[in-house]
């Protein structure tokens, strides 16, 4: 059944329309295991509501709620996280998240640092002193004991920093804080995976790569993202918070005059993952915010998948790939994207090989200099729906803006599929409003 559109008249009535019917809310049936907090009034054996996006097509998306007793866990540390998702293994579980988890901590959780990792002699400054394009040069990748030890160093902290999300999970925040930082949680090879009320921060790797071959004046390459859906089906991220937390990019140092890179990306899906529902959610002050789809090369696993819906998200202050999108039907809708001065702003959504993105009723509040025809990016010969799009309040026809200021670029219209899986969908004028009042980690109601 399409989704009805709100028109709204009066305050009165875009409040009526900003309430929020997100998802089926099924009392809790049991408490967390002895030394947990209380139970979530109800939001922990959540559902994703029928129709809501591509995660409630093929089935549904129920993630944990069908979990017994003994499958309820609460979890404040990495290890216990770990522990829970392996006691459980593929059975109905909720695991809840009660304060900090670091991803680079030791046994009892306390946070370590890089040196922790470091093995066969790696340091920084020998990294450093090994391939200084002075003396190493810039027509070879790094290699030899330097590079090696950099290498191994690296696994140790993959081990630490890698969690992987069994099927049949809810993962949950309690209350208003619940927070993951420096770990990279894996939704992959999967299906019917939660997760809810959570802010992610800061995943960051300890041992970028220094490329002296990528791109004109070599790059520093790091690894890990926040969230990755890696090959699964029937996932809904709902209601996170995304960033880098206390470790902006801006802050990090320079070193052979390029940005010492330690993020990747903030929440990727890719690899022939397939029915994501993505509502709610907050990405911001990020360099490579999100991929659907990684590889042109792909279409053997990403051909047919892909088929992802975004709705009511905040992309604040993000320089590319809000998202970038491959072979997938994506169905954005209802979304803020905010670039502010001060931002880097090199473009919103990215027009990737084979992709059929529909981009529709979305509101864009860009600061004064931001060039509007680099909302959209074109990478490949992709057509496109992009209409009844506002930016800064105007209605605004998306593709004719960066046709005409990207010439040599020029975007078609019609991605040739019309979506159906939406509750509701907001007027952009009113989207800023309902985002910024409901997405998040700790905006769930009840949370």
């Amino acid at each position: 059944m399409p989704a009805r559109i709100c028109h709204a008249r009066a305050i009165a009535l875009v409040m009526g329309c900003a309430s929020l019917a997100l998802a089926v809310s099924v009392p809790a049936q049991a408490t967390a295991h002895p030394g947990g907090a209380g139970h979530h009034k109800g939001i922990d054996r959540a559902v994703l509501a029928k129709g809501d996006g591509w995660a409630a097509a093929d089935g549904s998306t129920t993630g944990g709620a069908a979990a017994t007793p003994d499958h309820i866990y609460t979890v404040s540390n990495r290890a216990e996280l770990i522990a829970a998702f392996e006691d459980a293994g593929d059975a109905p579980k909720i695991v809840r998240i009660d304060g900090t988890v670091h991803g680079n901590s030791d046994a009892a959780g306390t946070p370590i640092d890089c040196d922790a990792y470091q093995t066969d002699g790696y340091t920084l400054d020998k990294y450093l002193a090994a391939y200084d394009p002075a003396t190493w040069g810039r027509e070879e990748v790094p290699s030899g004991p330097m590079e090696d030890a950099r290498a191994a160093s690296a696994e140790l902290q993959k081990a630490a920093v890698n969690v992987n999300v069994p099927s049949n999970t809810t993962l949950v925040g309690v209350g208003k804080d619940a927070t993951v930082i420096g770990a990279s949680l894996q939704i992959r090879g999967v299906s019917n995976v939660i997760v809810r009320n959570i802010a992610f921060e800061d995943t960051y790797d300890c041992f970028p790569q220094w490329d002296p071959t990528d791109g004109e004046t070599g790059h520093w390459n790091s690894e890990y993202d926040n969230l990755v859906v890696y090959g699964s089906h029937h996932v809904w991220v709902d209601h996170n918070t995304f960033s880098d937390g206390d470790r902006p990019d801006a802050g990090q140092p320079r070193y052979f005059n390029e940005l010492y890179q330690q993020h990747d990306g903030l929440f990727d899906i890719v690899r022939g993952a397939d029915l994501v529902t993505v509502s709610y959610n907050v990405l911001k002050e990020h360099d490579k915010t999100m991929l659907i789809g990684n590889s042109d090369g792909a279409g053997a696993t990403d051909s047919g998948k892909l088929r992802v819906t975004l709705h009511h998200n905040l992309f604040k202050d993000v320089n590319e790939r809000a998202p970038r999108v491959r072979f997938g039907q994506v169905d954005s809708y209802n979304n803020h994207f905010v670039a502010t001065k001060g931002s880097v702003y090199g473009y919103t959504y990215g027009i990737g090989s084979k992709s059929q993105l529909v981009a529709e009723h979305n509101a864009f509040t860009l600061g004064a200099g931001f060039d509007q025809a680099k909302i959209l990016k074109k990478w490949s010969e992709s057509p496109l729906t992009a209409t009844d799009n506002y930016v800064n309040g105007r209605r605004t026809d998306l593709i004719a803006v960066h046709n005409a200021g990207v010439p040599a670029e020029q975007l078609t219209a019609g991605a040739g599929w019309t979506p159906t899986l939406r509750t509701r969908v907001d007027h952009p004028l009113f989207v800023p409003l309902i985002v910024g009042l409901k997405a998040g980690a700790g905006r769930i109601p009840g949370a």
